[in-house]
């Protein structure tokens, strides 16, 4: 058939295509034209020419009829009949004629196929109108249809059909061709349908967009059909009906447009709703209609409606049992192809809708049963499609959905086990692999959803549609969690057979329903097989959520709980179902929570395991450890998966790192070593060895080796060699040194950004340099060609640094460990300490019988020796060959602590020398490692912490020989000097005491380094603190000479020097000071970070930056000290060169010398020609005795000279009162007898008569011989003579009770085992053996009543606290001891010990021991006053009992570790602020020491606010001047020269040497400054310093000429 008008010819397709398959295509392609051709006949019969209206009836046509029929006749011009048939068309359609019959035989060959195409249009057009006017009978319109169906021309089909749908009136009136108009409607349908698709393929090929004539012709068609079924299917019999459903099926099946299906539907529809449709047609009908329902979206509402009406005849039980039938025949599906998955697929979506009718509206029902028994037919066909199962999923899943979401009563009331059997055969695909193995890991589902294949999208499709079942299931058990529901069982078994698609809440569900009714318990006879369930369904299964697997494994473990208690855990298939199915893949474990889990789990199995079962498990463990490292990025170092982990993620010192499986096994291993510590001795030595391995091993893991070396540097052994673990490292300064600290990081990133505000000012100011250099020297490009190294960037650098460990540790180890030492392992063997000698030192003090308790009591009988030589050699080879920076910075921050008791080394003294050696050549050739870039460290802050290593090396110095202790020293001395100088010499300090003989060999090397650095401020208080140690110790310089002793002075000297050359170069500014803290703020801006080299490596606030007024009157107190360490017959001849340096001169020329130096020079002078301490007045000299007494006193230079004077007689008392001290001498003047013939003098008043050969004297006679005689220059030279009244007494009174040394409290505390409480501590009335020892050696037990020295605040009339305390003193300071322990204890009166805290907690300084074997708290005993706490613990912890049987060769090599514990915001001020290890022997003279220095330090602290502490010397020295200016001559203010002590410039002074100090230093983190104030109102300097200045004298004797009392001594 040609194209319509206007359409293009086409040309055949090359390719066929047909059937559903080809719907999806075509619903994408060229569209059909459903409009009608503007040119067809039906269109011209529905708009009529508009030129024409409607006219009134004119019987018998146009005027000119006759005319126009003549024309229309055969033997007429083809072009006179077609303009005829035109104008007759016109006229049938305006008038009614009656000759209609006659025009239509006329013009019936017009429509002859031979004839041209516009005589055949000419021709069907008036034939049609013929028609639709004619009234003919039924004969004629037989004729009619038998002239418009005759055969025609293909291209003149749209005007032949319509014509006959005119002709039936649009199929309302087939009168007189009733049987004959389906059939030929059927043949056209069929033909048609050909030919339209013969246009289509052709159209395709072509790719041609216009729209066809033939689709509208076949939609035309097909609309016809419908209308004559509809108002007359009566005329048809069975066959006719079943002809044409056959050719409607047949187009169904073939057609690829889905306008074709819809027409194809409602045709069916029309036959079901008008008509029957023959049962043997009944089959297909159904099979094609559920076809186009589930695969053609659009037609599926058409398609719908005609099922649905069909199942509402009286066929629709039989097609319920047709759908069913065709799921229910396997056979024929398997032998089938695509198109019986189409039906089969199309039954499973007309059955889904059907059910949710139930049976309602007509409805038939559908059977439950026989649904599900259908269905499991249709899954357990091998060649069934995933789109099948999916649909039948889909199917299910709508029994248990409706609008209400409700599920029917049908459903609810049925057996769900065969359903479920079908949901899970259609969800097998998505429950196995490729090779057909069960999925246990949701990742390759979840992964089909990301993918657009489309066998990969219907399996995604399966997927949803189950994941959306097993919800509206868990809904369900919910709803009915309370009620009866008998699916239950039925449920979870499903929901157990498709874990891999439970939602957590869901898969929860099933574990708790398995542990409520107790499936996994021995009570249930199938519990190991639920078991396997539980552990393979939700537990082995990765790919289920973390938590759910840990749920699993809770509820295991807590079945394994109870099994152990039943003792039934030593069977060999429990062991298999709990342990092994547990740990058998814990190496592929990465889910750390999980992993966690499983080690605690290991980890519990592991302590009732036997020994084949230990063996799997550590295997299994040391498995995980050796997958992680090989699952480890490729080139990646150990430890950088941590970074990779944390990238994108905030990081912080809180933030918890994560860790990684390694770390995870580790510290199970550390878990089993603790709890077999007490148990097997067997199982801890085989885990410590693993760890040990992982601690060394250079492919582990950074943080599995960093938790490692938590728990090996955690070892120690208490007195008996018992090993234990301790929870807490004191090592926060080295950590501080590492920036391992909060606060030393915090003060490193401040550093950081400082320094990078004052590089980017400099690079700035460079690159502007270099662009005028370049632009005068006319260079054309830029030289700053390298990048510029800012502080951002160090910054940055440093955060990119991951530090994976910091101080403190916050859970250090996986649990607390235990209180007591391990009854199973010790560090030495029984064997062993005999071979150290420990036994002979037994028996030589108590015999075979004390040997035996004392073995009793340490519990050392039959014990297993750790390896700790095999630990140390593991350390020493990670120093000597290196190891990651985290683990190296570990190791040096920790092991000092570690290292310290020296009970845990008792079996590995070799390794110790090793060390020892190993840590001497290293620090000597600086070969050790370095630290990375990123880390902002330097070479000399590892350095640091390996000097602390050597100096806790140094407390095994008895096992050293002469040569290894002398290179011991060398070592520390090798580090003076350098950033390492401040603890190499709080390290001499301790060789001092535990070395003296090698200290003393390099002792002149020592000072001489020592005084290269002296102005380096960050160590001047440690060098001065260090002499003032080292002046304790005189057997170290025993044979020093004078110059080496001027060496000393020296030191001090040149550091005073500094201060006063800093002091004149700041001269013009003297009298324009600024305000302290902006001066504070100015220094300290204009330090530039290259200052900071030379700053201490743990930033800590420096003493000497803070408080200058200490370091300035230390460096005097050492001059003093020295000096009386003098030979008496050598000190005057350093008198002159002291003195010397002690006096200065600023710009004006003039001599001045400060209080510090005033009441040196004073006590030098006392001391300088003899070794005798003070004295006193003789109470026997009185007027009872010697008669009457005259007496007067006199103010001369700084003394107060009393003279008493017995008026007759030769005896006389003169007391001289220095601000050093006082003395007293009774002198007699022997008087020569006047020879007989002297004439007596009698007009002398107080001559009396009777005693005529008496010589009488006054008081002013003495001082007037003992004086120079006149004439005296200058009123200075004079003595100053003071009224005897009582304010003068009073004055005197009051200057006696000033004491002539300065006076110091320092509290003395026991703490005893297990103590922690302030009220149980203070209670001790006792402390141990050693203790008492201490005491012993700290001070003289000195009884308190009647004391007449200063005890500090104890009371010296009712021995109300105490009768005993422990005193010291030497020619200069005096310290009373604290000590609570001699203190009356009374808990019914005084249960709080209030009376002894308010001592102890208002002493500046205490001292500690602890012997809790705990760690001891700053706050322990809370105060504002206790600025330090010196803390004494023994290097191996040891229980009450236990120091009882303490032998006295134990007691004689005991080692203690001493720790300064400042409060927070103190400065460090002690050798100590690192821990120490001290001898018992040398332990009170370093303690004491340790203690003067920091009282000394907290005095001045204590005043820095509003006031200065003066000393008891300057004090006295002040109350003379006092005197002085009372009763002293008055000068005019414009004297420049002032009295001593009172200079007018003193302050001004004062404040330029703290200035100098500020300058003085390299750098600093925090300054105090404090303005004094005194009585008198005058403002004392920093440094204390009322400066005397000296003008030119007449005599032109200088200040140090007259001061230089040697000269004239």
């Amino acid at each position: 058939m040609s194209p319509a008008v206007g359409d293009t010819t086409q040309t055949p397709e090359s390719k066929s295509t047909s059937g559903f398959a080809s719907v999806f295509k075509s619903l994408t392609g060229s569209k059909s034209s459903r409009g009608p051709n503007p040119q067809s006949p039906a269109a011209v019969a529905q708009h009529p020419n508009g030129a024409h209206t409607l006219q009134p009836a004119i019987y018998g046509g146009p005027p000119n009829y006759e005319h126009l029929y003549e024309q229309l006749k055969p033997e007429r011009p083809l072009a006179s009949r077609l303009s005829a048939a035109e104008s007759l068309r016109l006229a049938v359609q305006d008038y009614p004629l009656s000759g209609v019959t006659s025009i239509f035989k006329q013009a019936k060959d017009l429509i002859d196929r031979t004839n041209p195409r516009e005589g055949r249009t000419a021709g069907f057009e008036l034939l049609t109108a013929c028609v639709q006017q004619s009234t003919s009978t039924d004969p004629e319109r037989f004729a009619y249809f038998r002239v418009l169906t005759a055969p025609a021309n293909p291209e003149d089909f749209h005007l032949q059909l319509a014509s006959l749908v005119e002709l039936a009136k649009h199929g309302k009136d087939l009168s007189g061709f009733h049987y004959d108009t389906l059939p030929l409607l059927t043949s056209w349908l069929r033909e048609n349908f050909a030919i339209t698709s013969a246009a289509r393929r052709q159209n395709k090929a072509t790719k041609s967009k216009a729209p066809l004539g033939e689709e509208t012709n076949l939609s035309r068609l097909f609309a016809f059909i419908v209308d004559v079924i509809k108002f007359n299917f009566n005329i048809s019999s069975g066959e006719t009906t079943g002809d044409l459903i056959d050719v409607i099926l047949d187009i169904c099946v073939n057609t690829p447009q889905a306008t074709d299906l819809s027409a194809c539907v409602n045709l069916i529809d029309a036959i079901v709703t008008y008509g029957d449709i023959p049962n043997s047609k009944l089959l297909g009908c159904v099979k094609v209609l559920c076809s186009i329902h589930c695969l053609i979206d659009k037609v599926q509402p058409d398609a719908w409606r005609s099922i649905s009406n069909l199942c509402k005849s009286h066929n629709g039980q039989t097609t319920v049992r047709i759908l069913l039938d065709i799921l229910r025949d396997p056979s024929v599906v398997a032998a089938s192809g695509k198109q019986a998955i189409r039906e089969i697929r199309g039954a499973l979506s007309v059955l889904e809708k059907l059910f949710s009718k139930d049976g309602q509206d007509g409805y038939p029902l559908v059977p439950f049963t026989l649904l599900i028994a259908a269905l499991g037919n249709v899954v357990a066909v091998e060649r069934v499609r995933m789109k099948v199962e999916n649909d039948v999923l889909r199917l299910i899943l709508s029994l248990f959905n409706d609008g209400g979401q409700k599920i029917k009563q049908n459903v609810m009331e049925e057996d769900w086990s065969k359903m479920f059997a079908v949901v899970i055969s259609c969800s097998q695909r998505v429950l196995e692999t490729a090779d057909g193995h069960q999925i246990t890991s949701r990742s390759g589902i979840s992964s089909l959803l990301a993918k657009e294949n489309t066998s990969d999208q219907i399996l995604a499709n399966v997927t949803e549609t189950l994941n959306t079942l097993i919800l509206r299931i868990e809904e369900l058990l919910t709803k009915f969690s309370d009620g009866d529901f008998f699916q239950r069982e039925d449920c979870i078994k499903f929901f157990v057979a498709v874990h891999p698609h439970l939602p957590e809440s869901c898969a929860k569900w099933v574990i708790d329903y398995y542990m409520e009714y107790r499936y996994c318990y021995p009570s249930d006879l199938e519990w190991k097989d639920n078991t396997k369930v539980i552990l393979a369904a939700f537990f082995v299964d990765r790919s289920q959520p973390t938590h759910i697997r840990l749920h699993a494994l809770h509820a295991v473990t807590e079945v394994w709980a109870v099994i152990e208690m039943m003792d039934g855990h030593d069977d060999a298939d429990t062991i298999q179902i709990f342990v092994t199915s547990v740990l058998d893949d814990i190496s592929d474990e990465k889910d750390i929570p999980v992993l966690q889990e499983v080690v605690a789990f290991a980890t519990t199995v592991a302590e009732i395991a036997d020994e084949s079962l230990f063996i799997d498990i550590m295997n299994a463990l040391r498995g995980s450890i050796a997958s992680d490292r090989l699952q480890s990025p490729l080139g990646s170092p150990p430890g950088s998966r941590q970074g990779m982990l944390t990238a994108g993620r905030p990081t912080s010192v809180s933030n918890s790192l994560v860790q990684t499986a390694s770390n995870v096994v580790t510290r199970g291993l550390i878990q089993i070593f603790m709890r077999a510590m007490d148990k097997s001795s067997r199982k801890a030595l085989k885990v410590f060895d693993e760890i040990l391995w992982i601690a060394k091993s250079h492919v582990c893991e950074t943080d599995a080796r960093i938790s490692a070396m938590r728990m090996l540097l955690r070892l120690r052994a208490d007195w008996a060699n018992r090993i234990f673990l301790t929870p807490f490292i004191e090592c926060e300064g080295l950590a501080a040194s590492l920036y391992r600290t909060p606060a030393s990081l915090a003060r490193k990133q401040a550093a950081d950004e400082a320094a990078q505000q004052h590089r980017s000012t400099r690079v700035e100011d460079l690159g502007s340099s270099r662009i005028s250099r370049s632009v005068s020297f006319g260079q054309g490009q830029s030289q700053n060609k390298q990048p510029v190294r800012t502080g951002s960037a160090m910054n940055r650098t440093l955060q990119r640094n991951h530090q994976m460990w910091m101080w403190p540790d916050p859970n250090p180890l996986p649990e607390e460990p235990a209180d007591k030492a391990s009854p199973m392992l010790t560090s030495v063997t029984e064997m062993e300490e005999c071979e150290e000698g420990q036994a002979d030192c037994i028996k030589e003090d108590g015999g075979p019988e004390t040997e035996t308790q004392l073995l009793f009591v340490a519990g050392l009988i039959n014990k297993t020796a750790l390896p700790v030589g095999q630990y140390l050699d593991a350390v020493i080879g990670l120093f000597q060959n290196g190891c990651d920076w985290e683990v190296y910075s570990y190791m040096l921050v920790h092991l000092p602590s570690q290292l310290t008791n020296q009970a845990l080394f008792a079996s590995a003294l070799s390794q110790v020398k090793l060390l020892r050696e190993l840590l001497c050549d290293q620090i000597k050739n600086s070969s050790f490692q370095e630290p990375p870039m990123s880390s902002g460290l330097r070479k000399a802050d590892v350095a640091i912490c390996l000097y602390q290593v050597l100096t806790m090396v140094m407390g095994y110095h008895q096992h050293f020989n002469k040569v290894d202790q002398d290179e011991i020293v060398r070592t520390f001395l090798h580090g003076v000097g350098e950033r390492t100088s401040k603890c190499c010499i709080h390290a001499l300090s301790i060789c001092c005491h535990e070395l003296p003989g090698s200290t003393g060999k390099a002792l002149v090397t020592i000072l001489q380094k020592m005084s290269q650095i002296i102005t380096q401020s960050h160590v001047a208080i440690h060098i001065l603190e260090f002499l003032a140690c080292l002046a304790r110790l005189p057997n170290l310089y025993v044979n020093f000479r004078e110059d080496e002793y001027r060496i000393v002075f020296a030191i001090c000297f040149r550091y005073l020097q500094y201060v006063r050359d800093q002091q004149v170069k700041e001269g013009p500014n003297r009298n324009s000071l600024p305000n302290p803290k902006s001066s504070i703020t100015s220094v300290e801006g204009s330090r530039t970070p290259a200052d900071n080299g030379l700053a201490e490596s743990n930033l800590r606030p420096n003493t000497s930056d803070d408080l200058p007024q200490y370091v300035y009157a230390l460096a005097y107190h050492v001059i003093i000290f020295w000096f009386l360490s003098l030979k008496l017959a050598d000190r005057a001849g350093q008198v002159s060169w002291i003195t010397k340096n002690l006096v200065s001169t600023d710009l004006n020329g003039k001599e001045k010398i400060d209080e510090q130096a005033q009441v040196a020079l004073d006590f030098m002078q006392r001391v300088a020609y003899a070794d005798v301490d003070e004295s006193s007045p003789d109470p026997a000299f009185n007027e009872g005795t010697f008669g009457e007494i005259k007496q007067k006193r006199w103010i001369v230079g700084n003394s107060l000279i009393t003279v008493q004077q017995a008026t007759r007689g030769d005896w006389a008392q003169i007391t001289k009162r220095q601000p050093s001290g006082t003395s007293s001498y009774v002198i007699q003047e022997r008087f020569t007898r006047p020879p007989a013939h002297q004439e007596q003098v009698m007009t002398d008043a107080m001559k009396d008569g009777r005693h005529s050969d008496d010589n009488v004297k006054l008081p002013s006679h003495l001082l007037l011989q003992l004086t120079a005689s006149v004439p005296q220059f200058g009123e200075s030279l004079r003595p100053i003579p003071l009224p005897e009244d009582d304010f003068m007494e009073r004055v005197i009174k009051q200057f006696n009770r000033s004491f002539t040394v300065d006076g110091h409290k320092v509290g003395v505390i026991y703490i005893g085992e297990n103590q922690t409480g302030e009220v149980e501590i203070l209670s001790n009335i006792q402390g141990s053996s050693d203790y008492t020892e201490f005491l012993s050696g700290l001070g003289t037990l000195t009884k308190l009543k009647g004391a007449r020295f200063n005890t500090q605040g104890l009371d010296r009339q009712s021995d109300s606290d105490g009768e005993y305390t422990f005193c010291w003193r030497d020619r200069v300071t005096e310290i009373v001891f604290h000590v609570t322990t001699q203190m009356p204890t009374n808990l019914d009166q005084d249960p709080q010990c209030i009376n002894k805290k308010r001592h102890i907690g208002n002493d500046f300084v205490n001292i500690i021991f602890n012997n809790s074997g705990k760690q001891f708290r700053f706050d322990t005993f809370p105060s504002d006053f206790n600025y330090v706490n010196i803390v004494i613990t023994p290097e191996s912890r040891e229980s009450f009992v236990a120091s009882r049987f303490r032998s006295k060769a134990h007691a004689r090599n005991a080692f203690y570790k001493v720790h300064v514990m400042s409060k927070p915001g103190f400065p460090e001020i002690s050798p100590a602020a690192e821990t120490k290890i001290m001898s018992l022997t040398a332990l009170p003279g370093f303690i004491r020491l340790l203690a003067l220095n920091a009282s000394v330090f907290s005095q001045v602290w204590a005043n820095r606010e509003g006031g200065e502490h003066v000393s008891s010397w300057r004090n006295r020295l002040r109350e003379i001047n006092r005197i002085r200016d009372r009763y002293g001559p008055k000068h005019p203010s414009s004297t420049p020269t002032s009295p001593p002590g009172t200079s007018n410039g003193a302050s001004t002074d004062a404040r330029n040497v703290r200035d100098s100090l500020n300058s003085l230093r390299r750098s600093s983190v925090a300054n105090f400054l404090s303005n004094a104030t005194e009585t008198t109102s005058q403002r004392s300097s920093v440094l204390s310093m009322a400066d005397t200045e000296v003008g030119p004298s007449p005599s032109k004797e200088s200040l140090i000429d007259s001061l230089d009392f040697s000269r004239w001594a």
